[in-house]
């Protein structure tokens, strides 16, 4: 082993007994090379520890085939089922998956994406509903630009492309539907002050779910002023946090958003000031932003002395592996979210120069389960 540091590709040549362009083609897997010489280059780079300079295989082709997914957090079930299909993709086709979280941060996201580009990652995968305004839009514009131009591709998972002619590939479920068809089945079984519990104004992916929410309300001839959202963000101690102040208020439930939520955090969102005019008589349904959400919930209605699904019913969102080990098993929305990590990588392969600008929709569904039933008679 040398001395001077970082071992380089002419010290592997001359360990091996061949020219530095052999080593290259050894090292790249890209040219045809006998295999006595490929074994002596091969030994020679794993005995000096050698380790390729990314940006020189970048320059050339070569190198590890690289997907990068970006995740808020991978404490949250449906993040880690994306990025579980992410990588089961990536490793069937032969590229290396690296998972990155940003906690929220955009200044975070940005150094990843940045990396992940010096690095020569093909694909760079950003998953997860967004508050999308001005800042964001640019941002993510700047990232698909520049990933182009250096020859990688954007997909954002989860999430729409805040501009169609930006060069991203989209792949998302379509929360909208799931939020109609859930509320509707809520509907169906008899209830009409139904609450959403987990909003988050400008929130894309949680915006479509309050406006399928109110969609179905709509379809079933109730007016705007039967819809009540609770913007307490997501995440077990939002859920629990709003659905105790909703329990502790007695009074009618009034119209229009109830609440708002901590403008900085997404998952730790609590409720706000404004009073949540909603008492244990006066609604009979939740319907939870999301199943951590109803987690939540579920913990503050048992707390409270209520019993799901008898005196409340309560449904989520997302299916999480624990949803049908919740007490009661939990009603809610099955995304494909698995699957939707696999579709990121499959569809951006697969079609490669089409996949910019392209946008694929997955579709969801309802998984009954024992917790909802008619409301109790004068509720």
């Amino acid at each position: 082993m040398t001395s001077k540091g970082r071992v380089t590709i002419r010290e592997v040549a001359e360990r091996a007994g061949v020219s530095m362009a052999t080593v290259s083609r050894v090292l790249s897997g890209n040219h045809p090379v006998p295999a006595s010489t490929r074994a002596r280059v091969l030994r020679a780079a794993r005995d000096l520890d050698y380790v390729a300079n990314a940006h020189a295989r970048a320059l050339v082709g070569g190198g590890r085939k690289m997907v990068a997914v970006v995740l808020r957090q991978v404490t949250s079930p449906f993040y880690a089922q994306v990025a579980e299909g992410v990588e089961a993709e990536a490793a069937a086709r032969g590229w290396l998956c690296l998972v990155g979280t940003t906690g929220g941060d955009p200044g975070r996201e940005l150094e990843f994406v940045q990396l992940m580009r010096e690095e020569g990652a093909g694909l760079v995968i950003l998953v997860g509903g967004v508050v999308e305004d001005d800042a964001y839009r640019e941002r993510v514009a700047h990232y698909a630009q520049a990933l182009a131009s250096s020859g990688a591709r954007l997909v954002l998972c989860g999430r729409p492309a805040p501009d169609p002619d930006i060069p991203a590939l989209v792949v998302e479920f379509d929360n909208e539907a799931g939020a109609r068809a859930i509320t509707g089945h809520l509907l169906s079984a008899g209830h009409r002050r139904i609450v959403f519990l987990g909003g988050l104004p400008g929130n894309t992916a949680l915006d479509a779910r309050v406006a399928g929410y109110r969609a179905a309300l709509a379809e079933h001839g109730l007016g705007p002023e039967a819809a009540h959202v609770v913007d307490c963000g997501l995440g077990r101690a939002a859920g629990h946090r709003a659905m105790t102040e909703l329990l502790k208020e007695g009074g009618d439930l009034g119209p229009g958003d109830t609440a708002t939520p901590d403008a900085d955090t997404l998952d730790t969102a609590t409720p706000g000031t404004a009073t949540p005019d909603a008492g244990p008589a006066r609604f009979t349904a939740v319907f939870a932003g999301d199943d951590m959400v109803a987690a939540g919930a579920l913990r503050a209605i048992a707390d409270a002395g209520l019993r799901v699904p008898q005196d409340i019913s309560v449904v989520g969102y997302n299916d999480i592996p624990l949803a049908e080990d919740f007490n009661p098993p939990l009603t809610t929305v099955r995304t494909p979210a698995e699957e939707l990590g696999r579709a990121a990588v499959r569809i951006a392969l697969r079609d490669p120069e089409h996949a910019a600008g392209a946008h694929h929709l997955l579709g969801t569904h309802i998984v009954v389960r024992d917790s909802v039933q008619p409301p109790t008679p004068g509720a």
